[in-house]
């Protein structure tokens, strides 16, 4: 009851956000997570967390620096219990099928110290039951999540579809695709909402904003002879990897995604963006994003937003999830 009446009130907000006088004909929530770590962050420094330098350098060596560290993955899961987002958007989030190319030595404190061929990915097992999870193609550590509640992703008839999301590798910029679609039916056949899942190449380098720019296009120009977001309703969200709101003019691929979102844009962003944003990387950039060319609404950042505290408190995570109560006509 406690969670229905969040929801309620949350909706209420979100018609707020809008402007709308009435009810919009749907309003769900929508969350993007990287849930990746670094080992360039202080794990030696407090709280004692149990997660040293030690063990980030097990998590860069042999897990990709993806969510595997057991009590992580059991923060997540309470946070994601709390929440019950409709549609979730991860970046970084280990493949469990992984472990069994990891040495044994390095099992302890993480996921593969208990896995066994078949278990549930750590994707499925923080969000938990009643939740479709589809990969990106080639890329097992970038996946969206959907509520069967809510709907279901068109051409998954299973709990987990990797490589179930449309996509496309980009020449020279590393191997899968960092862009993936999935068309999300709702559960009542009203409508579908077209969701696109974006991780950004890293870095700095002319290289690195040369793929951004790229990948930025193939969810706004050309993924597969059209836009990856070319259905008639489109959420896209995801990791930038970049800062549109304070990098434009100064970084190509922060200008090339700010010709498509903002005011007077095709899409408006969802999520807060500016200078003055509230960070949701390192306590000094908004590289996570929510966009929409139907969709407005309202969101939060764990441990940023007064009210909603950190996912957990050890030095862990280098992202905040954001959380936004979306509404719309689809």
């Amino acid at each position: 009851m406690l969670r229905a009446v969040k929801r309620v009130a949350i909706a209420a907000l979100a018609l707020i956000a809008c402007g709308e006088d009435t009810p919009p004909a749907l309003t769900f929530v929508a969350v993007t997570m990287n849930t990746g770590t670094s080992a360039g962050q202080a794990h030696n420094s407090p709280p004692d967390d149990g997660y040293d330098s030690d063990d980030a350098d097990i998590s860069d060596m042999y897990y990709g620096d993806g969510l595997a560290w057991v009590d992580a993955v059991d923060a997540a899961t309470a946070f994601f219990a709390e929440v019950q987002p409709d549609i979730v958007g991860f970046q970084e989030i280990f493949y469990s099928g992984e472990c069994a190319n990891i040495p044994v030595e390095a099992h302890r404190k993480f996921v593969c110290e208990d896995w066994t061929a078949g278990d549930p990915t750590v994707a499925q097992v923080i969000l938990g039951a009643g939740y479709q999870v589809a990969c990106h193609l080639g890329k097992p550590d970038k996946c969206i999540g959907v509520r069967r509640a809510f709907g279901t992703i068109r051409g998954c008839d299973a709990d987990l579809c990797l490589d179930g999301l449309d996509g496309a590798p980009v020449a020279d910029c590393g191997s899968g695709s960092r862009v993936g679609r999935g068309v999300v039916d709702l559960a009542d056949g009203s409508a579908s909402i077209t969701v696109v899942n974006l991780h950004g190449t890293s870095g700095l380098t002319e290289h690195d904003i040369g793929c951004r720019v790229q990948q930025y296009e193939q969810v706004f120009v050309d993924l597969d002879r059209e836009p990856a977001a070319n259905g008639a309703a489109n959420l896209v969200l995801g990791d930038l990897n970049s800062d549109p709101g304070r990098f434009v003019g100064q970084e190509d691929s922060a200008t090339r995604f700010a010709d498509f979102a903002g005011d007077g844009k095709p899409f408006r962003f969802i999520t807060d963006v500016g200078p003055d944003a509230e960070p949701s990387y390192q306590g000094a950039l908004n590289i996570d994003h929510v966009v929409s060319d139907v969709f407005d609404g309202s969101c939060w950042t764990a441990g940023v937003t007064d009210g909603h505290p950190n996912v957990i408190e050890a030095v862990y995570f280098d992202h905040k999830p954001i959380v936004c109560t979306v509404a719309g006509d689809p």
